[in-house]
Order: C-alpha cells, then sequence, then structure tokens
C-alpha cells in the first residue's frame, strides 16, 4: 500500500487535499500531516513514507528548503498557488505538482503519474541544485504574505483567494471580509492583516479598514470634507482617515 505525508501550513488546505486524493486514490494510506518545512523533514525520517506532498510556502523553513533536506528519502509533490513555479519544478525532476486549491481532475492525472513512478520502482531525483536556484527566483527571503482567508459564512468555513477581497473592515469583534459576491467574518483584527498582507495590495485607510487597492474606483469627499473610498461594484463607500489620506493626493 503506497503511504504519504500531507505538509501544508493552512489546515483547510490538508483537509481538502486529504478529502480529494481519498476520492481519486482510495488505496493511498496517509501517515501525517505537517505544518511546516521543519515538521515534513521530521515526518519523513519518522515515517519513510513512498511520497510527500509538500507546499512550497511554508513557516520555519519553506517547503523548497525542506525537500532539498529530504533529498531522494521520499517522491516530493509540490503544492503550490504559483503555477509558473511547480512548472520549472516539474521539469527538473520533481514527480509533479497541485495547483491551490487541489482540483480533482488535476489531482487525477498526478495520481496516474505517481502510481507509474512507484509501479516501476523509480528512485526520486535528486533536486538539490534545482531547489537553490528555484528558492533564489521565488524570492523565498521576501515576506511570505499571506495568499488565502479562511472565514465563516454562516456555518461553512470557506477559503477565499486574497486577491478576490475587496475590503476588511473590522469591529470590536469581528473583521468583515467582503468580495464581490458575499461578505464573510474573521476574528483576525485589522491591525493583525495589515503585517500579513502584501502592503502593496492591500492599503490600510483607518484604523479599521484594508482595501483592495486594485478594487479601488474612486476617492470623493463629502460635505463634512471627509475623504471616501468607492469600490468597484459596491455602493458602499470607506472613510479614509486622516492619517491615511496621503495615499490618494495622487489620485
Amino acid at each position: 500500500m503506497p503511504t504519504a505525508i500531507l505538509a501544508d501550513d493552512e489546515r483547510l488546505m490538508r483537509e481538502q487535499l486529504r478529502s480529494r486524493l481519498e476520492q481519486v486514490w482510495p488505496e493511498l494510506q496517509i501517515l501525517d500531516e505537517a505544518k511546516n518545512g521543519e515538521e515534513a523533514i521530521q515526518l519523513v525520517e519518522k515515517h519513510q513514507p513512498d511520497l510527500i506532498f509538500l507546499d512550497i510556502r511554508m513557516p520555519i523553513k519553506t517547503g523548497l528548503e525542506a525537500a532539498k533536506e529530504i533529498g531522494n528519502k521520499a517522491h516530493v509533490v509540490f503544492i503550490t498557488a504559483y503555477d509558473q513555479y511547480a512548472i520549472q519544478a516539474f521539469d527538473h525532476g520533481a514527480v509533479d505538482y497541485v495547483l491551490k486549491p487541489a482540483d480533482v481532475e488535476r489531482l487525477s492525472k498526478t495520481v496516474e503519474r505517481l502510481k507509474s513512478r512507484l509501479k516501476a520502482h523509480d528512485q526520486p531525483a535528486d533536486m538539490s541544485n534545482m531547489l537553490s536556484q528555484l528558492a533564489k527566483q521565488m524570492g523565498m527571503s521576501k515576506p511570505n504574505y499571506l495568499q488565502w482567508i479562511q472565514a465563516s459564512i454562516g456555518q461553512e468555513l470557506r477559503l477565499i483567494p486574497v486577491e478576490e477581497i475587496l475590503f476588511f473592515q473590522s469591529d470590536e469583534k469581528y473583521t468583515r471580509v467582503q468580495t464581490a459576491n458575499y461578505e464573510a467574518l474573521i476574528r483576525k483584527p485589522v491591525r493583525d492583516l495589515s503585517e500579513e498582507l502584501d502592503p502593496a495590495l492591500f492599503w490600510q485607510i483607518h484604523r479599521s479598514t484594508l482595501v483592495n487597492a486594485k478594487a479601488i474606483s474612486g476617492v470623493v469627499r463629502d460635505l463634512r470634507g471627509r475623504h471616501l473610498v468607492q469600490v468597484k461594484g459596491l455602493t458602499e463607500k470607506l472613510e479614509v482617515s486622516r492619517s491615511f489620506v496621503h495615499l490618494f493626493k495622487q489620485m
């Protein structure tokens, strides 16, 4: 029976991948899960799995750093939101890659290739040189900004790509996550989000508001002289506090 480790710092991603692997490869035994690259290395040493599904961007040690240390101890399948990097890794010897969020059809193709390699008793490829080059190209030393937000919509927990979010707005207890089609709630305040999101994409315009710069359609002033941000596709306007008015001087 083939065995595997799942390594991703997002719990929802691990659960989704586990569920879809059960659909397309019920014989695969998932031995354990890791939340970061260091845990992934330790679990490979402990369980000696055939495969490891390894997220490229993780805390403590990145997926690339973990893959370098794992070496040929297991076949590596990269999990990534960055298609161009995954294709390059695959071309240089990684078994395959899974794009976030995991798609059943794409995952099925990955599984077929994995089965073929295991059946042929192929040894995992040595990727040390490629991994070093790839890490430099990806700028892994740069801040690892959030790519997804886990948010509640009623009783449902949903994974939302950050580029789809128009703005975040906090009150005393929750933070509202607004997209073009729906709103959701999270407990993380704007002050924490402002440190975890790419500041080039999300501008803080108020102590309780972050707005997607690409979603801004304009800025107007009301009768009281306040600056208000107009958001594409919405009638609602977001107030800009005096501390952040300078962001719109050129608009």
